[in-house]
């Protein structure tokens, strides 16, 4: 992970280790959003990280889908894109 993308992963880290006990393990998709957003920022770097974990986190909702959910692998990967 890149030191940039490892600072952008420290709010996670953060939430994962004070929020995420006392609000439940409730999350809609597989990975849960926190997995999704450092696993983003592993691939992807601190900025593409960070858009696809907001885009992630937005699409979390009680309108919104559900299920298995991964992190797109590179850059020509379209397989898991949003075409809504």
């Amino acid at each position: 992970m890149t030191p940039l993308a490892q600072i952008a992963a420290l709010p996670i880290r953060a939430y994962r280790l004070i929020f995420s006990p006392w609000v439940g393990f409730n999350c809609r998709y597989q990975p849960t959003c926190s997995a999704y957003a450092l696993e983003a920022l592993e691939k992807h770097g601190a900025f593409k990280g960070s858009w696809l974990a907001a885009k992630r986190i937005t699409r979390c909702n009680p309108w919104g889908s559900c299920g298995y959910d991964p992190v797109p692998s590179g850059e020509n990967d379209h397989s898991n894109c949003d075409h809504n």
